[in-house]
C-alpha cells in the first residue's frame, strides 16, 4: 500500500502536461499554448463557439487553453462523456473536474446515516466509471454542511443536539476513508473544496485551507486532496500565496475567479499575475479550472476573458 500511494502521489506532482503527444501539441501550437492548465468550462465561450459541446472544447484549444473542465459531466449521456474524452485525449488537453458529490445544506459527512452513507459511496462507484470514459483524473466532492443547533436551541431533525466539532470532523475523516478505498485502486483524485460562508455557501461543512489541509493528513492518502479556490479562499482567509504554500502538499487542483463578483482576473482585488506567476515558480502543471462568470455578455465579454488570462499569463515567457 505504501509504494502505491508513493507512486501515485509522484504522478500527481508530476502531472499530465508533460506527456503530450507530438501530434497534440501540433495541433495546438506550443507558441499559443498557456504556460498553466486554465480550465474554462461549457458555455464561457458559447457566443464564440455555439452551443455544441464538442465545438466549445474545439474552440478552447484554438485559444491555447490545454485543459477543460465540466461540474456536470455526470448528467451527460454515457456515449457524449465518450466522445468529450476522446476530442480532449485527440487535442491533447487534459481533463479538470466534474462534480461527483456535492452536499450544501446537509450534515451527511458530519453526521452519516445508513441512507447518506450508501447514497455517497454509490457516488463514489459512479465517479469512477465516468472519470475512466473521459480520461478524468480529479472529481469534487463537497462534504456537506456542519452539524447545527437551531438558535432557539430545539432539536435538530436528525434526533438530537447538535455533535460537538471534534466529532464532526472524526465522522467527516471517517467517511472520506471509505471513499477512499473506492476510488484509490483506480488512481483517481476526489479534491475536497472549501467554500465561504459569507457569499455563497453559508453553514458547509468545510470553510479554510487549514482545516481542509489537515482532513487531507488525517485520510492519508493521494487519492484525498485539496481544490484550492482562490476566490472563495480569499473571502475566507486572503493570505493567498502563504496560505498555498503552507497547503501545498495537500493541493491537487485549483480554480479561479476574482472577488468581488466572481468574474475573470482583473473584475476585483486579486493580483492574478502574482498568484499564477507563484504556481509556476512552484512546478504546478495541474488543472486551474476557471469556474466564474464572465463580467461581460457576448462575444466582446469572451475576448475579454481570454485577454485576461493572457495578461495574467504574461510574465511566463
Amino acid at each position: 500500500m505504501h509504494d502505491r500511494r508513493t507512486l501515485l502521489a509522484t504522478a500527481l506532482l508530476t502531472g499530465a502536461t508533460s506527456l503530450l503527444p507530438r501530434q497534440s501539441r501540433a495541433q495546438n501550437p506550443i507558441e499559443n499554448r498557456f504556460s498553466l492548465g486554465y480550465a474554462p468550462h461549457p458555455g464561457m465561450f458559447k457566443h464564440s463557439a455555439g452551443d455544441d459541446i464538442l465545438d466549445q472544447i474545439r474552440f478552447c484549444a484554438d485559444q491555447g487553453f490545454t485543459a477543460f473542465e465540466y461540474n456536470g459531466l455526470p448528467g451527460e449521456s454515457p456515449e457524449m462523456q465518450e466522445k468529450i474524452g476522446k476530442l480532449l485525449s485527440d487535442l491533447g488537453m487534459q481533463m479538470g473536474v466534474f462534480v461527483a458529490y456535492a452536499s450544501f445544506d446537509k450534515p451527511v459527512f458530519a453526521r452519516p446515516s445508513d441512507d447518506t452513507t450508501a447514497e455517497i459511496l454509490a457516488a463514489m462507484k459512479e465517479a469512477v466509471t465516468v472519470a475512466q470514459r473521459v480520461g478524468a483524473k480529479w472529481f469534487t466532492v463537497v462534504p456537506g454542511s456542519v452539524d447545527q443547533q437551531h438558535a432557539d436551541g430545539q432539536w435538530n431533525r436528525y434526533g438530537g443536539r447538535r455533535l460537538a466539532s471534534g466529532y464532526q470532523t472524526a465522522n467527516v475523516i471517517d467517511m472520506l476513508r471509505r471513499c477512499v478505498d473506492v476510488i484509490e485502486p483506480h488512481d483517481l483524485v476526489m479534491v475536497l473544496e472549501p467554500l465561504n460562508w459569507y457569499a455563497n455557501h453559508g453553514g458547509v461543512f468545510l470553510q479554510q485551507s487549514d482545516q481542509a489541509y489537515a482532513i487531507c493528513r488525517a485520510v492519508d492518502s493521494p487519492a484525498c486532496k485539496i481544490l484550492f479556490d482562490i476566490y472563495h479562499q480569499q473571502i475566507t482567509e486572503g493570505n493567498l500565496i502563504e496560505n498555498i504554500d503552507a497547503c501545498w502538499s495537500e493541493i491537487g487542483y485549483f480554480q479561479t475567479g476574482d472577488n468581488p463578483g466572481r468574474k475573470e482576473p482583473y473584475t476585483g482585488e486579486i493580483n492574478y499575475r502574482n498568484v499564477f506567476d507563484h504556481l509556476r515558480q512552484k512546478g504546478f502543471q495541474g488543472v486551474i479550472g476557471m469556474e466564474h462568470g464572465n463580467s461581460q455578455k457576448g462575444v466582446e465579454g469572451e475576448k475579454k476573458v481570454i485577454e485576461a488570462y493572457r495578461r495574467a499569463d504574461a510574465d511566463a515567457r
